[in-house]
């Protein structure tokens, strides 16, 4: 498995780096059954993170049409109200550090990223998973109308109105779409892919070397609905 992480402008670091460690330490551990690379929509840059200024450089360009597994971040910066809408017209001119999170994530749409991620969801040999506000780059977006998928807690409300069905779960897998919750869901998010696409050894062994245990039940569309609750 060939696994694309996405920079964009403002993206949130942790987002990024804990499924890449994850991810590369499963390459490892596997015999490089899986590899992993920092991509951006405009090819090889560096990449200015939402967090202090921290940079990370995009060794590729996004590539769609590759088998794997494209993984989009969420931003940080300063937090919005709950449920603020993306200033859309933020798109102009450069992008402030300390602006806020839905408006950073709305700027997204003003790039080339959304079709690269259409073309990505289209692509049956593709998986498409995001970590915390990645799942909100991908609703505004207008791709996960009728998709189950999870966010930050703060932004569930903002994804339920895109059409998406939010799940308040720390990871859910919807098929070919799987996404993480807060931040540090980052973590489970690589493991439960590990675990799904290489196998559960792997991910115990990355699990242990990691010194994490994953958190919560991975939520799928299947079973009984409960009742009561």
């Amino acid at each position: 498995m060939h696994a694309q992480i996405v920079l964009f402008d403002g993206f949130d670091p942790l987002d990024v780096i804990a499924p890449y460690e994850v991810l590369h330490a499963g390459g490892a551990a596997s015999g490089g059954a899986v590899s992993v690379e920092l991509v951006s929509a405009e090819g090889p840059r560096e990449v200015v993170s939402g967090t202090g200024g921290l940079v990370l450089r995009a060794t590729g360009a996004l590539d769609p049409g590759r088998a794997g597994l494209v993984l989009v971040p969420g931003a940080s910066g300063r937090v919005g109200e709950p449920g603020e809408a993306a200033d859309l017209e933020a798109g102009e001119g450069a992008w402030r550090e300390d602006e806020f999170i839905p408006v950073l994530i709305g700027r997204t749409l003003t790039t080339e990223l959304p079709a690269l991620l259409k073309a990505a969801m289209a692509n049956p040999r593709m998986t498409v998973a995001a970590v915390c506000g990645g799942s909100l780059v991908l609703a505004l977006a207008g791709l996960l109308e009728g998709r189950h998928a999870t966010t930050h807690h703060l932004g569930l409300d903002m994804l339920d109105a895109t059409g998406a069905h939010a799940v308040r779960a720390r990871v859910v897998d919807d098929g070919d779409l799987v996404t993480g919750a807060g931040v540090t869901s980052g973590l489970d998010l690589g493991l439960y892919l590990l675990e799904r696409e290489v196998g559960p050894r792997i991910a115990q062994a990355v699990e242990e070397l990691f010194a994490h245990e994953r958190r919560g039940t991975v939520w799928r569309d299947r079973g009984p609905a409960p009742v009561g609750f």
